[in-house]
């Protein structure tokens, strides 16, 4: 069966992490990505990584991890006839998608009214940190900027460490899944009526967007939003809990599942405890119900916990470490991590993640591996009609 974005050819001018991660999901649906590069040194993830050895062979952990069933095409956009050349592409192409600052695309003569020009169809879309309009437009943005300003980093932790920054680069994740989505949509749009579309993603719009009920409550209640650690300020007992070997989740945000957890616990008597009574009361006293619940739950471990609170219906679940998360069965049984071969031939395996979509119940997984540097430059020119002397002339000098 055909893969959702089959026959839709996307240019990747993107580095690191936001766009590349945007392109990676496309080409885990099937779409064509040509990642253009710059000559020499490539994409600055392929410096990046826990390996120095990987990173020092410009096939860094971060590249690995977000490029595999992508081309690599290396074009000096500063030259002339390296612009030439990624103009030709764009009129083959269906989407480009680059994370340049604002700005940048149009002082390389690249900007939207000349990739419009070369491809009226054409799906460009544009991430940025800030977006690509206002005050704040110009300003350099990494994750860590995003996480700051959107109000992330203050609802995080508790009110002794934060503001306390994510584990993980959530802001870029974000701006990439919203990117994705949207270049889906106006694909979709170009379906039904042949325009193209200019997209202009802000990262720290998506942040705040995904931010959900905490940017929703203080715009709709005025309520300030402050970090509450690993509780759920919604519902209690919804949070983290101690228990004989390890910590435990619990969201009991029902009355139902907290009455079925009190029976489990033993603690029964709990329902009937004016501070617990009503989901309300239990909010405010939801220190009060965690010295109440713990000693219970330190009779069994996480594990036990989980399984008989889960069967009952109440949602919990260890906490784990990545090692231990990316070892779950359930994901062995989804085929979430894919195993390709290594790009430059080593012997040594390359995991990575496919979608967290299975599609007409198959998993979305990448057909190759991450691109060497250049890989893909002699054979993509060539089916763009370069003939082969004009590539060696362009390599010659330095265009590509």
């Amino acid at each position: 069966m055909a893969a959702l974005l089959a026959g839709v050819r996307v240019l990747d001018l993107t580095t690191v992490l936001a766009g590349p991660f945007a392109c990676y999901q496309l080409a885990l649906q099937g779409a064509e990505v040509i990642k253009v590069e710059v000559p020499g040194t490539g994409d600055l993830a392929r410096q990046l990584g826990a390996d120095r050895g990987l990173s020092e062979d410009l096939l860094g952990a971060s590249f690995l991890a977000q490029n595999a069933g992508k081309r690599s095409l290396t074009i000096n956009l500063k030259d002339a006839e390296g612009r030439a050349a990624l103009l030709r592409a764009v009129a083959e192409a269906d989407v480009l998608v680059e994370n340049y600052r604002p700005g940048v695309m149009d002082r390389l003569d690249l900007g939207w009214d000349v990739l419009r020009a070369a491809n009226p169809g054409l799906v460009y879309c544009a991430i940025s940190g800030f977006g690509q309009t206002g005050p704040m437009r110009s300003r350099p943005a990494y994750d860590q900027i995003v996480q700051g300003l959107s109000g992330m980093m203050s609802v995080t932790g508790t009110p002794e460490v934060t503001p306390l920054r994510a584990g993980f680069p959530v802001a870029d994740t974000l701006g990439g899944l919203v990117a994705a989505y949207a270049v889906t949509a106006a694909l979709l749009r170009r379906e039904r009526t042949g325009e193209g579309a200019f997209l202009d993603v802000s990262m720290l719009e998506s942040a705040l967007t995904a931010m959900g009920w905490v940017t929703s409550n203080y715009l709709i209640t005025g309520h300030n939003p402050e970090p509450i650690g690993n509780e759920n300020f919604t519902a209690a007992p919804s949070g983290t809990f101690a228990t004989a070997d390890g910590h435990l989740n619990i969201a009991a945000n029902r009355q139902q599942q907290f009455a079925t957890l009190s029976r489990l616990l033993g603690r029964e008597d709990l329902l009937s405890d004016n501070r617990f009574t009503h989901p309300v009361d239990r909010k405010a006293h939801r220190e009060q119900l965690r010295t109440e619940l713990e000693p219970a739950l330190a009779q069994r471990t996480a594990k036990e916990w989980e399984e008989i609170l889960s069967d009952a219906g109440v949602p919990a679940a260890r906490v784990l470490s990545v090692p231990d998360a990316l070892g779950l069965e359930q994901l062995a049984a989804r085929e979430f991590v894919h195993r390709l071969p290594f790009p430059d031939g080593r012997d040594r395996a390359l995991d990575v993640l496919g979608s967290p979509v299975r599609v007409d119940g198959e998993s979305a997984r990448p057909l190759s591996p991450p691109p060497l540097l250049g890989e893909h430059t002699r054979e993509v020119l060539a089916e763009l009609g370069y003939p082969p002397e004009e590539i060696d002339r362009l390599r010659e000098r330095g265009a590509v």
